[in-house]
């Protein structure tokens, strides 16, 4: 099958790759003429373990090509994929500029019937604002489908080729056929495609990761609840998740949520619930508690070091972007962390295994960037612990002393054995759990 993927992020790139690994030809369009040439040399814009590998070979095999010609791309093909971002406005609400003017320009092109499909995150009612917009502009068939995205960064290949669902929204049986078609390779094991209507389709997207964000939120508050009682969040953990109603995934405490999704589908969906006069007091807590717990890790320094004790310090920081296996930062609690010492008066050395041109990107230098992990701690007062990479989880901890100025360590994601911290001689803080002294 012939298909146009509109949009070259993360949801683009994943969704056009993913879909020429199965056959298909895939034209992905991007308005940046420099981005265009180096995908077409081979150059991948985003880190994403196990991409880079169908990506090159799709290229190799003709199958994935790239250009800045819109017109070029959705006229042999079938399906037409919008991968558009959808950033949230001053409001909250997501700003749906970029999917619509694309809609619009779509319909003054095409000459046959066309299957648009919004894969991009969009509120209720964005299939039928789309269809209007075609409409305004053409008199040639077309179908409008919601297909949500449901990709986990780090795992979004594993994802894509083996999604636990697929979700398609749509009142054209045309459109039903051919969307069922082209998912056809990718739930051989079974799983299931959803059928359903538009606004269907789009609330599960919203509600699937309001949900996800509301169960990290509400672990997070359950280990600020043992700290104060003297339990242990890693034993409420599992005694919580391994009841088969709840679920052992999403249960893990830290310094709150980030990334793409999250942070912008809560708050979309509590806007989306405003505006129809509904009062969401879940997610207006969840997003309050969020941004509350992305600064843990400050409050937990400024008990040890005193209200004015950061000023002067410096300060090692293990991970910036969001989440393991990534490069993105947006939404990152790391950020947040660091606004925070700078503006305490303290210095930060960081490093990342991904993460670090992008944040040189936004934050330049008013923080040092480290070669490697033991490097950061050079002269450092304590080690802060914010992303949970696997390359942060078997350090060698008599080497960390030596590099530390103090044996400190503040733990956002609770990488290390209490027991083992303690042998160590580390003063070791972390989220939920017993604090190690020495």
């Amino acid at each position: 099958m012939k298909i146009a993927v509109i949009g070259t992020g993360y949801v683009g790139l994943v969704t056009g790759t993913c879909l020429a690994e199965t056959g298909n030809e895939v034209t992905c369009v991007d308005i940046v003429e420099e981005k265009v040439n180096k995908m077409r040399n081979g150059e991948m814009p985003i880190y994403e373990p196990g991409l880079d590998i169908l990506f090159l070979r799709n290229i190799k095999q003709e199958r994935l090509t790239f250009t800045t010609n819109l017109a070029e791309a959705i006229a042999p093909a079938k399906v037409i994929f919008l991968a558009l971002p959808t950033p949230p406005g001053a409001d909250g609400a997501a700003d749906l500029s970029y999917v619509l003017g694309a809609a619009g320009d779509i319909a003054k092109l095409i000459t046959e019937y066309k299957v648009i499909v919004t894969k991009s995150t969009v509120p209720v009612g964005t299939a039928d604002k789309v269809t209007a917009v075609m409409k305004a502009n053409t008199d040639v068939p077309f179908a409008v489908v919601s297909n949500p995205e449901f990709l986990r960064e780090g795992v979004a290949v594993e994802d894509f080729m083996k999604p636990d669902r697929v979700v398609i929204g749509t009142s054209d049986e045309k459109a039903r056929q051919v969307m069922g078609d082209l998912y056809a390779p990718y739930v051989r094991q079974g799983n299931p495609i959803l059928y359903m209507d538009e606004r269907s389709s789009e609330l599960t997207k919203y509600a699937a990761n309001s949900f996800l964000a509301t169960k990290i939120t509400f672990m997070n508050e359950i280990a600020n609840m043992c700290e104060l009682v003297g339990a242990d969040v890693d034993m409420v953990r599992k005694g919580v998740g391994a009841d088969a109603r709840i679920g052992k995934r999403f249960l893990f405490p830290g310094v709150g949520y980030g990334g793409s999704c999250f942070p912008k589908d809560v708050q979309a969906l509590s806007k989306a619930a405003e505006e129809n006069k509904y009062d969401f007091k879940i997610l207006n807590s969840v997003m309050e508690v969020n941004e509350t717990q992305k600064k843990r890790l400050v409050v937990k320094m400024r008990e040890y070091y005193g209200a004015d004790g950061l000023k002067g310090k410096h300060f090692a920081l293990w991970g910036l972007a969001f989440k393991p296996e990534t490069d993105d930062i947006r939404e990152a609690p790391a950020l947040y962390i660091i606004d925070e010492l700078l503006a305490a008066g303290a210095t930060v050395t960081a490093y990342d295994p991904e993460g670090m041109p992008n944040v040189k990107k936004l934050l330049g230098d008013k923080i040092a960037y480290a070669a490697n992990r033991y490097n950061a701690l050079d002269e450092a007062d304590a080690l802060l612990i914010v992303t949970e990479w696997p390359v942060f989880r078997t350090p060698d901890f008599d080497f960390m002393k030596e590099k530390l100025k103090s044996a400190v360590i503040f733990d956002g994601r609770n990488l290390y054995d209490l027991d083992r911290m303690k042998d160590h001689g580390f003063y070791y803080n972390s989220i939920g759990r017993k604090t190690v002294s020495i």
